[in-house]
């Protein structure tokens, strides 16, 4: 799309068995935390942008089956002040939900230059740290998700 960001992009809830949810501070925004974000890329897949996301934002590597994939979209406007990295005329984006579970303890490496910092909070106080509506309940939804059973496709 010559240089301009895809409007389809991953959110990743990354957690522990216990439920606290790693936030990020955005280094442009001090103060606006979240979980990890970013833009589909080329031709991948939306789980390869997920692992790609991870391993940019956190230094944390994730296997091809540390993912899941919630089969959740949410479509909203993209903030003006961000709009010039995507083509003209584009004011939406379609943004994919994953959740990641990693052991407490979890070491991680921001991106400065995307990142000021990060914490470990519990989900509820999480949930209420974040800027991004579709964060904060993607945050709030983890633990039903987590106690829904889930079924394994053959």
């Amino acid at each position: 799309m010559n240089g301009f960001k895809k409007p389809v992009s991953v959110l990743v809830v990354i957690h522990t068995p216990a439920l606290d949810i790693l936030l990020l501070e955005r280094a442009r925004h001090p103060g606006f935390w979240q979980s990890v974000t970013g833009s589909q890329e080329g031709d991948e897949s939306l789980i390869e942008t997920a692992r790609r996301e991870v391993a940019e934002e956190t230094g944390i590597a994730a296997g091809a089956h540390d993912l899941i994939d919630w089969h959740r979209t949410n479509h909203y406007e993209i903030y003006a002040e961000w709009r010039d990295r995507y083509a003209p005329g584009v004011t939406h984006n379609s943004e994919h939900v994953f959740s990641f579970c990693v052991p407490s303890g979890t070491a991680v490496r921001v991106a400065p230059d995307e990142h000021l910092g990060y914490r470990w909070l519990p989900w509820q106080a999480a949930a209420a740290e974040c800027f991004s509506a579709s964060n904060r309940e993607a945050i709030l939804a983890l633990p039903q998700r987590l106690a829904a059973p889930r079924t394994v496709k053959p």
